[in-house]
């Protein structure tokens, strides 16, 4: 079974900064893609950025311009770089990854998530 741990989460105040951290129990370039995703209280799951294993990196709207998403080979892991964080950004974010087998088969993980919280 394959296995995602988030890290990195925590208090930070507004316009701060945070990075988050996704360590995989296989190797990321075995993923067809990785994506970070948010769900604040009393809202649904939404995406904040993917990246395709060839490091193609996509992002929402919402986040465009303060978030970057990235691949750290050496500890196999995707990281999301939080920078001008806003109190909307407060949520629980989860790491996903995609992998697509044989006849069109899609599997997909998720970790256990951390809290993100911005606040004075």
């Amino acid at each position: 079974q394959v296995h995602l741990v988030e890290s990195g989460g925590g208090l930070v105040q507004p316009g701060g900064s945070l990075r988050l951290s996704c360590a995989a129990s296989e190797s990321i370039f075995s993923f067809n893609a990785m994506a970070w995703y948010r769900q604040a209280p009393g809202k649904q799951r939404e995406l904040v950025a993917r990246i395709t294993s060839g490091g193609s990196g996509d992002y929402a709207d919402f986040v465009k311009g303060r978030f970057t998403i990235s691949r750290d080979n050496a500890e196999n892991a995707v990281s999301l770089q939080m920078n001008s964080l806003k109190p909307e950004d407060t949520a629980v974010y989860y790491c996903n990854a995609d992998r697509f087998l044989y006849a069109g088969i899609r599997r997909t993980y998720w970790g256990q998530g951390t809290q993100v919280t911005v606040s004075s």
